[in-house]
């Protein structure tokens, strides 16, 4: 999520969380913002953001990793609150059938 932009850049989904599903939404960030150098992305300490695919991804794309401290989680509210709004409001409460590559956006611009 872009935070001054208040805006999701990159996202994927899948049924299970894993450092692919992320890094997969780390690239599509890079690329929609046209391949920016020196961003700075922070994240919690799960273990798909520590993997070493997923630090390998950040290096290539030259970003700078940001990482709370255990138990810091007010730094991440804004995406706290994105995860609420997607989950209750946004995603249907049976799911979907299948999970498919999306072509579209799922926000405007």
């Amino acid at each position: 999520m872009d935070l001054f932009a208040r805006k999701p850049v990159g996202w994927a989904m899948s049924f299970a969380p894993d450092s692919e599903l992320t890094a997969k939404a780390l690239q599509m960030a890079w690329e929609l913002r046209g391949h920016p150098k020196q961003v700075m992305f922070h994240s919690d300490q799960g273990s798909h953001y520590t993997s070493r695919q997923y630090r390998q991804a950040l290096w290539r794309y030259q970003m700078t990793q940001s990482i709370s401290r255990r138990g810091n989680c007010w730094d991440n509210s804004p995406m706290e609150r994105f995860f609420r709004s997607l989950k209750t409001e946004w995603v249907p409460t049976t799911g979907y059938k299948a999970l498919v590559l999306l072509s579209q956006p799922l926000f405007a611009t």
